[in-house]
């Protein structure tokens, strides 16, 4: 279903609300206004994108991760696919993501869609093709469950010193 929306759907929608601008101000103003919208967004992309990798390249060296940076800089790609996509509907929403505010609220939705899967050391492998919405945690699950062994091994991780006294 992703899929239908992002091929299909979107694009129709995109070239009805062209045609639909075309009808009021014509070919010609519609173009430029679709290659203006794509130069703007590109030039506050890249003065937002220079400004969170200086951000979290600060965080770095203060020895902090720089999670709010790194999904920022997410969204930021995003918004980046988005205004270079012709079509008015894909530049609202790249120049909504360029909004700081709306950013900041969408970036703690990625840090918790990406958090509990770091913390499991998982992946963001799909599971049931390109159409399920659920990911699997395929770095932890044990071998010996899967072939049907009836006691699974635990493994232990730790590190030691050998102390010669």
């Amino acid at each position: 279903m992703p899929l239908l929306i992002i091929f299909i759907i979107i694009p129709l929608i995109e070239l009805a609300v062209i045609l639909k601008v075309n009808s009021f101000i014509g070919i010609g103003w519609t173009l430029g206004l679709i290659v203006i919208t794509a130069f703007v967004g590109v030039k506050l992309l890249r003065q937002q994108g220079i400004s969170t990798l200086l951000r979290a390249n600060q965080k770095m060296q203060q020895g902090k991760i720089p999670a709010q940076e790194m999904a920022e800089g997410f969204l930021l790609a995003l918004a980046g696919a988005l205004l270079l996509t012709p079509g008015f509907v894909t530049d609202a929403a790249g120049f909504t993501l360029l909004i700081p505010a709306t950013r900041k609220a969408l970036v703690h939705k990625v840090i918790a869609f990406i958090t509990p899967r770091m913390m499991n050391g998982g992946s963001f492998q799909a599971t049931g093709g390109f159409q399920s919405s659920e990911f699997k945690d395929v770095h932890s699950q044990d071998p010996s469950v899967e072939r049907g062994d009836s006691a699974p091994k635990i493994t232990i991780e730790g590190e030691y010193t050998k102390d010669d006294k």
